[in-house]
């Protein structure tokens, strides 16, 4: 994987930590591409800054597009990197000199993570404390945390233990919650066919079934509040984002019912989950999956403009595909102790993440009734219907989700 830093600090603690992680991607075998100011995709208001309509620096050895990019930024200013590519994995980097005085790291980062346009936020908090026979590796809060695209959070507490050999544990223990999140495929492009039978266009009994899941979500609480993305992003980087992703904004959880064999109703991205309603925008029927284009097929009313899908439809198009006992699957952003749970918060949308939750699913003694957390992220849960899986579900959902 080719990787790249972009943007500066006079941060010590920061420039010292992203000096650590590209030291660290590099001796694991990736390769660095320095920054010439080519093209790193920031807006062209500095030096030492490039436009982002010119070609993506490539390494000379391997001419491959980049990976991975570690972009430092300013929580008061922080510039958005505009990839070029869906693969390219932006990590913003930003510090923070003292942990927030109510403990909510999310509350800082997502803004930054938002409006920097990365897949993942790292927050520096603080500074590594040299330990002595009376005190601690590190205070209460400080360390590095992550914040993802999910809302998710965790730490990797400072613990250099003041030596060459703890540091460098250190920051492979920041490369081994990194590498597998960066190098992770997205699942994510939709074809809409416009052959969605007319009998369907005001959708079904299964559409009705997912209209009130919607509802019974909102009434227990388990549909945080859409992102804003228009109240934080310039229009320029909205349409940046629709146009590489598809994404008109971040809403958080969804809901499928089977259809038939081989097709399957699913809630949309970016829209209220509380008011499932109009086949084709609010929820759309996923009828295949393209592997060689990686893309997803939707059948949508030809009088309709549709949008996209949500992201986990290849989560679930590989239970429905896999298990056809499974009539419906819900995933929220809840937890109920006690479930298997998947090794790593890899992101929506990406084949790692559909893979490790199929897996437990087969794993599951009953797949039909299978209830399977999603590391740092929810829980995904399957049923012979949606009403069973809230009848089950019911009383036991806790918004809090561990963090580890």
């Amino acid at each position: 994987m080719n990787f790249t830093v972009v943007g500066s600090t006079d941060n010590p603690v920061l420039h010292w930590f992203v000096d650590g992680v590209r030291k660290t991607l590099e001796r694991e075998g990736h390769v660095f591409v320095p920054d010439s100011g080519r093209a790193n995709g920031h807006d062209g208001d500095s030096p030492s800054v490039g436009h982002a309509g010119r070609p993506e620096p490539e390494s000379p050895a391997t001419a491959e597009p980049l990976g991975l990019v570690l972009n430092v930024v300013d929580p008061e200013r922080p510039r958005p990197y505009r990839r070029h590519a869906q693969a390219t994995f932006v990590v913003s980097f930003m510090a923070l000199d003292a942990p927030p005085e109510d403990g909510n790291v999310i509350r800082i980062g997502y803004p930054i993570l938002v409006r920097s346009l990365a897949n993942l936020v790292i927050c520096v908090v603080g500074r590594p404390v040299q330990p002595t026979p009376a005190s601690a590796p590190a205070s209460s809060g400080t360390g590095v945390h992550f914040v993802t695209i999910e809302q998710g959070h965790y730490e990797v507490p400072f613990d250099t233990t003041g030596t060459p050999a703890g540091e460098q544990q250190f920051f492979q223990r920041v490369y081994q919650r990194l590498e597998p999140l960066a190098t992770s495929t997205l699942i994510i492009n939709n074809e809409f066919i416009p052959d969605l039978p007319e009998a369907l266009w005001n959708g079904d009994a299964q559409t009705e079934a997912i209209f009130r899941a919607g509802q019974r979500l909102a009434a227990m609480d388990l549909l945080p509040t859409p992102f804003p993305i228009q109240e934080v992003l310039s229009p320029r980087d909205q349409h940046h984002l629709k146009m590489l992703f598809g994404i008109g904004g971040l809403s958080y959880g969804n809901i499928s019912a089977r259809h038939d064999v081989s097709s399957f109703w699913m809630s949309a991205s970016g829209v209220d989950k509380s008011n499932l309603r109009i086949v084709g925008q609010d929820i759309l029927l996923v009828k295949g999956f393209d592997s060689a284009r990686s893309t997803i097929l939707l059948s949508v009313p030809p009088h309709v403009e549709p949008r996209r899908v949500s992201v986990d439809a290849i989560e679930h198009w590989m239970i429905y595909t896999e298990h056809p006992q499974v009539g419906a699957i819900v995933h929220v952003h809840g937890w109920i102790d006690g479930v298997p749970s998947t090794p790593m918060n890899y992101p929506c949308g990406t084949v790692q993440l559909a893979r490790a939750v199929a897996e437990l699913v087969r794993q599951a003694p009953d797949p039909a009734h299978a209830i399977i957390g999603l590391r740092n992220h929810g829980l995904t849960i399957t049923g012979s219907s949606l009403d069973e899986i809230f009848d089950r579900i019911e009383g036991r959902v806790r918004r809090q989700i561990p963090m580890s």
